[in-house]
């Protein structure tokens, strides 16, 4: 409703036309799960919202897209499962794993903020670039604000960035500077490690097993996620993961079974449900255990290459089939999306890359 607010720096009028065009345009549409599509009784699904939206003195859309065309499909993507191991098959760790463990708990460097005083307290494993949809900030907070879990936990964050000089945006400064000062704030030194620089996926593989070494958890606080790979590979890497419960990675979590939800807005449940599960650990070290391998065990079942590219090619076949029998509905939709490309998408288009250019 209030787009034009944010027109000139999201562009929402060209993207949101863009993603029409796109979706119906499309032979088939792949997702990484079913709540992409169509939500959850709860909360409605990315391509949901599509169906039926307003933005005032452009356009108001009636029927959007049609959620149940056979062009819509789910496969799950697939984890390199020769670089993403369970923890404890030492045998196929790699060379990187001492430099990465001296990363993690020693190493000094420009691109690393904060020593741990206690290693012997649970690590706390987040990942992903700095952002307000990845809310680290937000994080940080929860954590600063949670006495009993910071007596029993270190928070590791990795992003790419560390210093607001080297972001590439204004929002990502912003973000870099609030964490900064939210950790001098709740004096979280001692308790927090930050390193802030890009890691290879065969070091992540081995961060996610050092944490793992650790019996540590890994969580994702962001305030949407889409379908997070670092989940993923964080539960095949055999780490307990808390993961917001706003998005399609739900599909993936059986909660209190393979992971857990958490609700990034509320700093008082998601506390209660960690420290819920260090109890448990603490009265039997096996529930680490258990939660560790059924989530092992879900992500061998769902998101390896060798399902994903057969289930790829099975929708190519179905679709070709399809295709044939409603070629002639498809001419009048494709007419349509011409003259909305035309008259809509193309001049706001150039005149964002005008604007660039004066740039």
């Amino acid at each position: 409703l209030y787009w034009q607010d944010f027109e000139a720096q999201y562009h929402f009028s060209a993207q949101f036309t863009a993603d029409l065009i796109g979706m119906n345009a499309a032979d088939f549409i792949i997702a990484s799960s079913y709540q992409e599509i169509v939500g959850t009784p709860d909360a409605i699904g990315q391509y949901e919202s599509y169906k039926c939206f307003t933005m005032p003195q452009l356009y108001h859309v009636v029927d959007g897209i049609n959620l149940f065309s056979p062009r819509f499909n789910v496969v799950p993507p697939g984890i390199n499962e020769l670089r993403y191991f369970p923890y404890y098959q030492e045998e196929r760790s790699t060379s990187l794993g001492e430099g990465v463990r001296d990363l993690l708990f020693n190493r000094q460097d420009d691109a690393i903020l904060g020593t741990l005083d206690d290693f012997e307290k649970h690590p706390i494993l987040a990942v992903g670039a700095i952002s307000q949809t990845n809310n680290q900030t937000g994080l940080v907070e929860w954590f600063a604000q949670s006495s009993e879990v910071r007596s029993r936990c270190n928070l590791i964050l990795i992003t790419t960035k560390l210093h607001a000089r080297t972001a590439n945006s204004s929002e990502e400064a912003q973000e870099i500077e609030k964490l900064h000062a939210l950790i001098e704030q709740y004096q979280l030194q001692g308790q927090i490690r930050w390193i802030g620089m890009s890691l290879k996926s065969d070091e992540m593989s081995e961060v996610y097993r050092a944490i793992a070494d650790s019996r540590g958890i890994f969580i994702n606080f962001a305030r949407f996620e889409a379908f997070g790979r670092s989940i993923l590979e964080a539960m095949r890497s055999g780490l307990p993961v808390f993961v917001t419960q706003f998005g399609g990675i739900a599909d993936m979590i059986q909660d209190g079974n393979n992971g857990f939800y958490i609700n990034p807005t509320d700093f008082d449940g998601t506390t209660q449900k960690i420290l819920e599960f260090l109890n448990q650990c603490d009265a039997d070290p096996q529930v680490w255990h258990t939660i560790s391998e059924q989530g092992i065990k879900r992500i061998e079942r769902l998101c390896n290459w060798q399902t994903h590219v057969k289930q790829l090619l099975l929708f190519a076949r179905i679709y070709g089939f399809w295709d044939y029998i409603s070629r002639g509905s498809r001419e009048t939709l494709q007419s349509y999306l011409d003259a909305l490309f035309h008259l809509l998408y193309k001049p706001r288009s150039e005149q964002i890359l005008n604007q660039h250019q004066q740039r």
